[in-house]
């Protein structure tokens, strides 16, 4: 891990309307090799309008992502991860592999 690539997780305030009708998704994450990668794909995906919580692991290549799927669809959560890795150094790809309704 480099001393210069510290990656803060951000958090958000969610609004009432993307706290109705929950539901989790669980995503492969591949291309994380550090704490700092998994921030980064945790920002990325806690930005979006819709998602109210994030976990990422990137050990094992994860994200459970607790969102509304009336404000966001799983085709936004993929391409969020995507441009997690936006700076050219480092490229993310993710696939959703379960959803709990």
């Amino acid at each position: 891990m480099d001393e210069n690539c510290e990656v803060k997780p951000q958090h958000k305030k969610t609004t009432a309307e993307e706290y109705q009708k929950t539901r989790l998704a669980m995503l492969v994450v591949t291309g994380m090799g550090c704490p700092n990668c998994a921030a980064r794909v945790n920002n990325s995906l806690i930005a979006l309008y819709g998602v109210t919580d994030v976990k990422v692991n990137h050990v094992i290549g994860s994200a459970q992502v607790t969102f509304n799927p009336d404000l966001v669809v799983f085709p936004a959560l993929i391409e969020a991860v995507a441009q997690a890795g936006n700076d050219g150094q480092h490229a993310y790809r993710a696939t959703l592999t379960n959803t709990f309704w």
